[in-house]
């Protein structure tokens, strides 16, 4: 899988195109203990099998701003670009929603389209996204965001 790249004035063409899914990704119960000691976000249902048994997720869960912080590698190699970048920039979400806690031991990837393409001037472009992160085996997904990217453009 490649991120499709396009002459820059065709970008406008694919707003409201869907890309291929990203590859599935395996949220481990290390990698949820791992986040849990970065963020200081030692919450049980996080990190306490024995003790998120007993709630009703039956389970510990992944933060949902762990997921939220997988979407660069969940999203790589796929969607969009113009053929002239230096550098896309994180800029910020429109939207965020979290739909459905992530279990320890499932699987994730990442969906993305297009939403919008906004020229800024000096060489920039401002991306809209639409992600939708997908809970491998369940119908709703784990976030919806409108994830907002500076792309700039190679002089």
């Amino acid at each position: 899988m490649a991120v499709q790249i396009v002459p820059q004035q065709e970008l406008k063409n694919f707003i409201g195109q869907s890309f291929e899914p990203g590859e599935w990704f395996e949220v481990s119960q290390q990698r949820i203990n791992d986040f849990a000691d970065c963020t200081v976000d030692h919450q049980f249902i996080h990190i306490d099998p024995v003790a998120a048994a007993e709630t009703p997720f039956g389970g510990t869960i992944a933060h949902g701003f762990l997921s939220l912080s997988l979407m660069p590698h969940l999203c790589e190699g796929n969607g969009i670009a113009p053929d002239n970048v230096a550098m896309g920039i994180n800029y910020g979400f429109d939207k965020l929603r979290f739909l459905a806690p992530v279990h320890t031991g499932k699987r994730i990837r990442a969906v993305i389209s297009l939403l919008d393409v906004t020229e800024k001037g000096d060489g920039r472009l401002l991306i809209k996204q639409g992600v939708t992160v997908e809970i491998e085996g369940e119908e709703t997904p784990a976030l919806v965001a409108e994830w907002l990217t500076m792309l700039v453009l190679a002089s």
